[in-house]
């Protein structure tokens, strides 16, 4: 689970990449860019949120510090645990697994790249839109338009540690709508601040 020193992702035959983990952590640990991107990612979830793959919790915790329900997501108990600590409500589960509420969440959150977990972005896609009530919005946050898709088996590491292989995908803006159709959601909103990249996809 990354502290404030440095990591990076490492992609099975090709090269690492330095993991941004003071945006990840969020708070003090990020930067003013860093928090205004966050903010705009926040603002997006009007209404009762599920954040899949929610991390250390600083969108769910932040969604709950502002009167809306929400709820993290995770497969790492150190995760929820930051999660929790922070103030947010969070469950040590598969995003595939069983979920509270599925049918009615307002918004589904992906935020840091995680319409990528499981190397599978359709089903990722899918599984929220089950979670969505009609006329709901999946909120991600991708990658630039040159990326494409790209499909990785992927591991942290730091000078001292190296963790397991896992399947990922990085999905870049040009090519998330035809995913989300693939999904049964459709784009309807594409925005670049600061050098991320956010999309809203409406369940029909």
């Amino acid at each position: 689970m990354p502290s404030g020193r440095p990591y990076w992702v490492a992609t099975a035959g090709g090269p690492r990449r330095s993991l941004p983990t003071g945006r990840w952590l969020g708070g003090d640990a990020s930067t003013t860019a860093d928090r205004f991107v966050d903010e705009l990612l926040v603002r997006a979830c009007t209404g009762p949120t599920i954040d899949l793959g929610c991390g250390p919790g600083r969108f769910t915790a932040s969604l709950s510090a502002r009167g809306i329900a929400a709820l993290g997501v995770d497969n790492s108990a150190a995760a929820v645990d930051m999660t929790v600590r922070r103030g947010g409500i969070a469950l040590h589960r598969d995003l595939f697994a069983p979920l509270p509420g599925c049918g009615g969440w307002n918004r589904v959150l992906l935020a840091d790249g995680n319409i990528g977990i499981a190397g599978d972005p359709v089903r990722v896609l899918r599984r929220a839109h089950q979670l969505l009530a009609p006329r709901g919005l999946v909120i991600a946050e991708i990658d630039s338009p040159q990326v494409g898709i790209r499909r990785e088996r992927v591991r942290w590491e730091t000078d001292h540690s190296i963790g397991t292989w896992y399947p990922w995908a990085r999905v870049g803006a040009a090519s998330v709508g035809m995913l989300a159709e693939a999904a049964g959601l459709r784009v309807v909103e594409s925005i670049e601040a600061c050098g991320r990249f956010i999309v809203a996809m409406l369940a029909d």
